[in-house]
């Protein structure tokens, strides 16, 4: 079904990917793009944003890019008030910004553990604020924040600070859609599992150690369909819970992990 948010705005944040590849928010924006929104595509690195304009404006679509620090209010403010002047409306946010980190309580610091519930939370936070009484206003609008399986599972190694905080985004997520239902907004989270994307492997090659393609395996040996996702996975879910196809929806956590959180071990 081609054109499935034809007309509509949206907002990707963490539209640009830390190295060659597809990335989540890369993917979604080209997919929003590709049926049928303006992108406004935002990312702390502007060389990133522009390549994911450049490869929307090649296809034929529309796309701005922005450079923010999304864990900043008035960084936040201005984008959303730029969307708005270029655009003049905004229908779908999606939220994409994340980092994680390998640890637990004992050795996750605390300044790492505030820089994930800035990142990974109070960013998500700070674009709804700003967002919603414009979704509001014009009638409605559909909000999109990534989580990850990390949120109602502990998936091999620990990740406290990343789980704790992608729980949190589940939980914001959750109280948006009950309080704006009445309003035409709606809030879903999409939940992915191992998904390979060039952040995953930055991480495993230049931060966990070991040996990288044995990590990588042993990340494909855990999903019952014996394979890592990709950013297409992701950003496909995304498109249905922000298209019309998702209208009675919101609430909702869908997860996209080959099945990994149906074991039991």
């Amino acid at each position: 079904m081609p054109q499935r948010v034809k007309d509509k705005v949206a907002i990707v944040t963490g539209a640009g990917s830390i190295g060659p590849g597809w990335g989540n928010g890369k993917a979604a924006a080209v997919l929003y793009a590709r049926e049928g929104a303006r992108v406004f595509a935002v990312d702390c690195n502007p060389a990133a944003a522009e390549e994911t304009c450049g490869i929307i404006h090649e296809e034929g679509g529309e796309c701005l890019a922005h450079e923010a620090d999304v864990t900043s209010s008035e960084a936040v403010k201005s984008l959303v008030d730029r969307c708005l002047s270029e655009f003049g409306r905004v229908d779908i946010l999606h939220n994409n910004v994340g980092i994680p980190e390998v640890g637990g309580p004992e050795e996750i610091d605390e300044d790492t553990w505030d820089r994930h519930f800035a990142v990974n939370v109070k960013s998500m936070y700070l674009t709804s604020r700003y967002c919603l009484p414009h979704m509001v206003e014009q009638g409605g609008g559909a909000i999109v924040n990534i989580s990850s399986i990390g949120s109602i599972r502990y998936f091999g190694y620990p990740c406290v600070s990343y789980g704790a905080s992608k729980g949190a985004v589940n939980q914001l997520t959750q109280q948006i859609a009950v309080q704006y239902a009445d309003r035409g907004v709606r809030a879903n989270c999409v939940l992915p599992g191992l998904i390979h994307t060039p952040l995953v492997e930055h991480y495993v090659r230049s931060g966990y150690g070991g040996d990288a393609e044995e990590m990588l395996q042993t990340r494909r040996e855990m999903v019952p369909m014996k394979r890592m996702g990709d950013a297409w996975d992701v950003a496909h879910a995304s498109l249905f819970l922000a298209s019309d196809e998702a209208r009675y929806i919101t609430g909702a956590q869908l997860v996209v992990d080959g099945g990994i959180t149906c074991k039991v071990t």
